[in-house]
């Protein structure tokens, strides 16, 4: 969401002192104080949930003269991963200890590395007339502090206290928590679900609370709780390169040879994705788009010769470790090119494209003139590199979200194409039988 959040403005009262807050979430950068979801009464009463600079799982509690804080003592840091986040309130209640409950993924949190006394009757700022909830930033004089990932099955519930069950179970197969679509719950008067598995802000609980774009642009990501996509990774990133729109977009820096690697691997199967470079040199073999298979933050490894890896270079070859740029007859990228990739890791075989059309005359959907590679035994990431340290580059990446940035995919077919999994967008046409990295692909 990065500087978009929603918001809006209640007209009639039901409980300001009790209620439930679910939502799933899915983390872009880290390491700021970034606010989720949060209730306003006036500019100095409020309730806000997100997380800490520090990464801790955050809720602040916030009356006329104070400030009350719970940091988890967990800290998540996972950006592949969706979270549960469910916030019981009930300020009202006489026992100091039952006016707030917090769980993740089905799980109460009960460590808390600071958990200070919430005060009895504070406004959650929700649900009284003119009271004003925002998403994906802090409400008040100013909005700030905005939330920088996804968020989905956003629900709150006016008046009644509920617990994570409500909203969410186990998985009998995977043992995984997951979502409950509709969910058996009292709104109330002021309740409402929004995001309901993409960008909607019309309200899905009957009430008819909807909010509106209070600022920014809200994408219509495929990424949501029932099928994660992959990104690129910030936690496996040595050369400082800098990460935006839900780690899609990857900037290198000046002085560092960049390699950024994505959030899933595999070592089987068929696997496409697209990425569009937006600033940089044209046709600079500095560029490299592909696969390693190997950890630059495990390794030390700085992207200079992709020494664990394959790509098609900016100039048209194709370098794998030690025969960097021997094998030429690829095509050239440019900014503002889309670089097509497709990967069968089931038969050794790597396709690369400009723009749709495949280089070396080769063809994935019916296997003939792949670039041929030893898969091995260790699991394989995609990757950008930008292997010159006197040079930088902007790239999109699409997994398969249907974005290029924050524009959507439009350009070839208006609804775009999907993988073989059936649940992603790309610009191209995918290879027959290719999927998306996500994990309705890696089910399949």
């Amino acid at each position: 969401m990065a500087s978009t959040y929603l918001t809006r403005t209640v007209s009639s009262s039901g409980s300001d002192t009790k209620g439930t807050i679910s939502f799933w979430v899915k983390r872009g950068n880290l390491g700021s104080n970034q606010v989720i979801v949060g209730g306003k009464k006036a500019n100095t009463e409020r309730v806000t949930i997100g997380f800490s600079t520090e990464n801790y799982f955050e809720i602040q509690f916030q009356d006329t003269n104070n400030a009350y804080y719970w940091k988890s003592s967990a800290v998540y840091r996972d950006t592949f991963a969706w979270y549960n986040c469910v916030i019981q309130l009930d300020t009202s209640n006489v026992t100091a200890t039952s006016r707030a409950r917090a769980w993740i993924n089905g799980e109460e949190i009960t460590s808390w590395s600071l958990k200070e006394t919430v005060p009895q009757n504070l406004s959650i700022g929700f649900s009284s007339n003119s009271n004003v909830p925002h998403v994906g930033a802090r409400g008040g004089s100013s909005v700030d502090k905005y939330f920088d990932g996804l968020v989905s099955h956003l629900h709150f519930i006016d008046g009644t206290a509920y617990d994570a069950t409500a909203f969410g179970e186990t998985d009998a197969t995977t043992g995984e928590w997951k979502a409950k679509t509709s969910p058996s719950v009292t709104y109330g008067t002021n309740g409402f679900f929004i995001l309901k598995n993409g960008n909607s802000v019309t309200d899905q609980s009957g009430r008819g609370n909807n909010f509106t774009v209070g600022g920014g642009t809200l994408t219509d990501l495929k990424d949501n709780p029932d099928n994660t996509f992959a990104t690129l990774n910030p936690l496996d990133n040595i050369a400082a390169s800098t990460f935006s729109n839900g780690n899609n977009t990857v900037a290198t820096v000046s002085g560092n040879a960049a390699c950024n690697t994505s959030t899933i691997g595999a070592l089987t199967g068929k696997w496409y994705w697209e990425v569009k470079m937006t600033a940089g040199e044209s046709n600079s073999e500095a560029y490299i788009i592909g696969l390693v298979n190997t950890s630059p933050r495990v390794t030390g490894y700085d992207g200079s010769t992709l020494a664990n890896g394959l790509g098609l270079r900016g100039n048209g070859t194709i370098n794998r470790g030690s025969v960097a740029g021997s094998v030429s007859g690829w095509n050239t990228f440019a900014v503002n090119n889309i670089i097509n990739v497709a990967i069968d890791f089931d038969n050794g075989k790597a396709y690369f494209g400009t723009n749709g059309v495949y280089g070396n005359s080769s063809n994935p959907s019916t296997a003939s003139n792949g670039y041929s590679f030893t898969v091995g035994d260790e699991f394989w990431r995609m990757s950008v590199n930008c292997r010159e340290t006197s040079k930088t580059g902007t790239f999109q990446c699409n997994f398969g979200n249907g974005y290029f940035g924050t524009t959507a995919v439009t350009t070839n077919s208006g609804n775009g194409y999907a993988g073989a999994e059936g649940a992603s967008k790309f610009n191209y046409t995918v290879p027959t039988g290719y999927s998306a990295l996500s994990t309705k692909g890696l089910n399949e």
